[in-house]
């Protein structure tokens, strides 16, 4: 039997455990997948190394068309290039981290990167796990599967200082209320949770269950496909 092919949208703040549910889930479910959070940090990357002014929203704007963003949808080995050069450690700086919110509010800079990821989430031939901030939302409305996943605040920067490998919790936690209330009030696809997008809270689940979690949920879908 065919199996239906599915699009899912996965949203939420930093912390959550988006990145490593929806790689796994995809993988998993031999689906593709894509972390439009790394778009948005490549396109910055590269804003900052051709010394575009972060603070001019209109200089941001006359050049967001100019750099090629190529991501591989590998759910196991994802992949993301700025014409032809590996970004995918250079995205995560700090550098990098401190400037995505002002690079990602430029309408201009997200009518592209949205165009990007429609086109990517179209090509998908098995169906596609996409993450990010405004994918229920905005970039597919039409998404077959939508989870927002949240947790709180606590959690989210526990988690986020085991990653980093920083001992500060409290600093992280006041960095990720502050990039959620930037993505939160942005006028261009803020951060939201679409009306019929299921949520799930993360703080006292292990990775493991929020993965079965939505497993069972994209499977369900396809079921009623």
């Amino acid at each position: 039997m065919e199996r239906a092919t599915v699009i899912v949208a996965i949203d939420g703040p930093s912390g959550t455990g988006k990145s490593s549910t929806s790689k796994a889930v995809a993988a998993q479910l031999g689906l593709s997948y894509l972390d439009t959070g790394a778009q948005y940090r490549a396109i910055t990357w590269w804003m900052v190394t051709n010394g575009i002014d972060i603070d001019d929203p209109s200089a941001i704007a006359a050049v967001a068309g100019k750099p090629e963003i190529i991501s591989g949808t590998d759910p196991s080995a994802p992949t993301i290039t700025v014409d032809g050069t590996d970004v995918a450690a250079s995205i995560r700086t700090q550098d990098v981290t401190s400037k995505v919110s002002a690079v990602s509010a430029v309408p201009e800079v997200r009518a592209r990167i949205t165009e990007l990821q429609r086109s990517i989430a179209a090509d998908a031939e098995n169906g596609i796990v996409v993450e990010g901030r405004d994918i229920g939302t905005t970039v597919l409305p039409d998404a077959d599967l939508k989870i927002f996943l949240t947790a709180s605040p606590e959690a989210r920067a526990a988690r986020r200082s085991g990653e980093l490998k920083s001992t500060d919790v409290q600093a992280t936690r006041e960095a990720l209320l502050k990039r959620d209330a930037a993505d939160s009030s942005r006028k261009t696809s803020p951060l939201a949770k679409a009306d019929d997008a299921v949520e799930v809270d993360t703080s006292d689940l292990t990775l493991q269950q929020v993965i079965e979690c939505v497993v069972t949920l994209v499977e369900e879908k396809r079921a009623e496909k």
